[in-house]
């Protein structure tokens, strides 16, 4: 009963595996996925999709955030899907693997009469000469053009038999392990893949980018450098064309230097680099002119660099430049001067560029404000020259180690494809009979797909024995 019970058990199918090899399950993952695909198209996806937000309810928003919808590609239940997908693929190739296994080993007898069966009478003719001599030249010609030639003789009949194609019964499970291998690096590219950003000032040099999902910051596995940013204008002042000139370090060393355009991008170690905009920021000097006693004395121009001491002209007080804002309160240029005298406390200030405009425009704004003051030091008044600017490139960082899997599945795919729609498994048979006054020889054939191509292979196979002949 026990024995019964465990073999009763053993038999029992396996419900998941069943599941999984459903070609129902494909059909159904595959219209989730075209759906899906869809929903990804109309919907705007990360950077597009903040503008598309605006337009949405709160409750909505709220559902398309939860659902992962504006980064749909890389959301836990897409990812799921894709996996099932996969899972889905392996195992119904796994399930009918084996049937086309043994239809590839099985070789058909050279003596069967059905294919003989209601035959059209141009695939038979009758020569004259000897059974034996015709057979054996028959034999010759079938080597020749077709695999596995297979010869019998019975009670004065002659029986062959050929194939060609026969590898096309697994074309389409080349096709299976293409999808299988694309979706594998879809998944890679999801599962270890970024896409960053990053602004380098020319001259800069950094080794961390900003993830788009989540803002955090990346440490990448090399430095990259921008040497120097290129800008073109057209006469109307519109930008013509930009560019950057990278250099990329490991270890300190440079390693490769890299041209970067719009439309160009560049590669290194894996990671993609994409020119996708520019722009000034204020760089680490600034220049002064310092005055005193209201400018009746000389005025001192002097280039300052950040965070650098310099001693303040006619005085034992030092005085260094700690902050630039290329636009601070919406009053244009200025920078932060700290004072630091040998005695008393130390003395902060905004310096304006358009110090004298601002004053016209916001009158007693200086005096109620005394950090905004220039001339709060006694005796001296600070006025502001310009800001040195560089130009820095933003660049759009990618790295998607799936995508070389997706290509080698895609040329998979094409000579899957390529198999299987156009070659076909085709088997001939040629049969001779002894008939006065010489022999009957006979052409039959069958092909998994393609009839019209094989009725033109047995038409032009039995006019070529004719030829053997004449």
């Amino acid at each position: 009963m026990n024995s019964y019970s465990e073999s009763k058990k053993e038999r029992k199918p396996n419900i998941i595996w069943n599941f999984f090899s459903s070609v129902k399950l494909t059909i159904v993952l595959l219209i989730i996925l075209a759906i899906a695909s869809i929903i990804g198209t109309i919907i705007p996806q990360r950077e597009g999709a903040m503008q598309f937000a605006k337009g949405l309810s709160p409750d909505l928003f709220r559902l398309f955030m939860s659902l992962d919808l504006f980064d749909m590609y890389h959301s836990l239940w897409f990812r799921l899907l894709i996996a099932c997908l996969t899972l889905n693929l392996i195992i119904c190739s796994i399930n009918r693997f084996p049937g086309k296994l043994r239809q590839f080993r099985i070789s058909p007898k050279p003596n069967r009469k059905k294919p003989f069966e209601n035959l059209p009478p141009q695939q038979a003719f009758l020569k004259r000469g000897q059974i034996k001599d015709n057979s054996n030249k028959i034999y010759q010609f079938l080597q020749g053009h077709y695999k596995r030639v297979t010869k019998k003789e019975k009670a004065d009949k002659y029986y062959f038999y050929g194939e060609k194609g026969r590898r096309s019964l697994f074309g389409v499970y080349i096709i299976h392990l293409s999808v299988i291998i694309i979706l594998f690096g879809a998944l890679a590219g999801s599962f270890f893949g970024f896409e960053a950003y990053v602004n380098i000032l020319e001259g800069e040099r950094i080794n961390t980018v900003n993830l788009r999902k989540g803002m955090t910051p990346r440490k990448l596995a090399f430095d990259v450098r921008c040497d120097k940013f290129i800008l073109d204008f057209y006469d109307n002042g519109m930008p013509k064309e930009y560019k950057s000139q990278l250099s990329f370090y490991i270890n300190g060393k440079k390693t490769a230097k890299r041209t970067l355009l719009v439309n160009h991008p560049v590669q290194f170690m894996g990671v993609t680099f994409y020119q996708a905009s520019y722009g000034k920021r204020a760089g680490k000097k600034v220049f002064l002119r310092i005055a005193q006693n209201a400018g009746k004395d000389e005025i001192t121009k002097l280039a300052v660099e950040l965070g650098k001491l310099i001693q303040l002209p006619g005085s034992d007080a030092q005085f260094k430049a700690i902050d630039v804002k290329t636009d601070f309160m919406r009053m244009g240029p200025a920078v932060l001067i700290s004072i630091q005298p040998n005695k008393g406390k130390e003395t902060r200030l905004w310096v304006f560029k358009n110090q004298k405009t601002l004053k016209g425009q916001f009158p007693g704004l200086f005096d109620k404000f005394p950090k905004l003051n220039p001339s709060i030091f006694k005796p001296y008044t600070f006025f502001l020259d310009r800001l040195e600017s560089k130009y820095y490139t933003g660049l759009q960082v990618n790295k998607d180690p799936g995508v070389y899997i997706v290509w080698a599945g895609c040329f998979l795919m094409v000579a899957g494809f390529i198999i299987t729609f156009f070659t076909s498994h085709r088997r001939i048979w040629v049969r001779i009979v002894k008939e006065k006054p010489g022999v009957k020889i006979s052409v039959a054939g069958t092909s998994a797909k393609n009839s019209v191509g094989l009725k033109r292979e047995l038409e032009h196979l039995t006019n070529n024995l004719k030829g053997l002949f004449t």
